[in-house]
């Protein structure tokens, strides 16, 4: 279908997020026209604001507004749980059960993708490994770019004698952690076990 260039652009601007087809991306965009200048005007300064004002905590790379993100402002730092994305974390943080600090990877080993360990966040959590860290828990999702990740970073975290443990099987193979439900990744978390 043919639309007006102002509408075409935007429809084309909602069809880059991910999982919105055109038809999505149209419904958005005539909402936005069908919209009050005020909502308008909202929706245009929260965007911005959060491109302005969110960037990656400089000790975990979770999405913060200050330099340290307030988990690892207020945690213990002896518990270390390393995932994928920032969006992981606050799956897990739904559970409550979690009182350790984070590691954001930004993403995982995969060949096909040509990602690499120095592609992702690795160096990092090492540096992080001081003699207070007790525990690495490994929660990447459990596909095969998760699993061969996880298994990487065992290897490296191991001989500095840190315990090293995997989130348990309470995940379905090839599912993805900010979809799970919090009883799910509670009794995941809860019966992890040592790599």
């Amino acid at each position: 279908m043919k639309y007006i260039e102002p509408l075409s652009r935007l429809i084309a601007a909602f069809s880059k997020l991910p999982s919105v087809g055109e038809k999505t991306a149209a419904r958005y965009a005539y909402a936005v026209l069908n919209s009050t200048d005020e909502d308008v005007k909202e929706l245009a300064e929260a965007i911005a604001t959060l491109k302005e004002n969110v960037h990656f905590c400089s000790v975990c790379g979770n999405f913060t507004e200050h330099d340290v993100c307030d988990i690892c402002a207020t945690r213990s730092p002896k518990t270390i749980c390393v995932v994928k994305e920032p969006r992981d974390i606050t799956a897990l943080e739904k559970v409550k059960d979690f009182k350790g600090v984070y590691h954001v990877l930004h993403g995982v080993i995969s060949p096909m993708e040509k990602i690499g360990p120095n592609d992702i966040r690795i160096k990092e959590l090492l540096a992080r490994l001081t003699p207070d860290v007790e525990e690495v828990i490994l929660a990447t999702n459990p596909d095969v770019e998760g699993e061969a990740t996880a298994m990487y970073i065992a290897r490296l975290v191991k001989p500095l004698g840190v315990k090293v443990t995997r989130i348990a099987r309470g995940l379905p193979e090839g599912s993805v952690i900010e979809y799970a439900d919090e009883s799910t990744l509670s009794r995941a978390l809860s019966s992890r076990i040592e790599l």
